[in-house]
């Protein structure tokens, strides 16, 4: 089952790792409160899975809040220029 789980958290920063550099070199961003609020979510899972000692969500859940917190960090420096 760990298989399935890394094969999951594989596919899901797969997806996320060239929005978020294409959100970079754009400029553009998906609305910010989806943003926050994902960021939020994926925060708390972390601590959740930190909690339990679930590797695979650690992971998955960590690596979403980093890619989603950089994307909040280029949507407020947007807004800065």
């Amino acid at each position: 089952m760990i298989t399935v789980g890394l094969l999951g958290l594989l596919l899901i920063v797969l997806a996320w790792i060239p929005e978020t550099i294409k959100s970079m070199r754009s400029g553009k961003t998906i609305r910010l409160e989806f943003l926050i609020l994902y960021f939020a979510g994926s925060v708390l899972l972390t601590l959740h899975a930190v909690n339990i000692g679930d590797y695979v969500f650690i992971i998955l859940n960590g690596l979403a809040s980093i890619l989603s917190g950089a994307n909040i960090v280029r949507y407020l420096w947007g807004k800065l220029r």
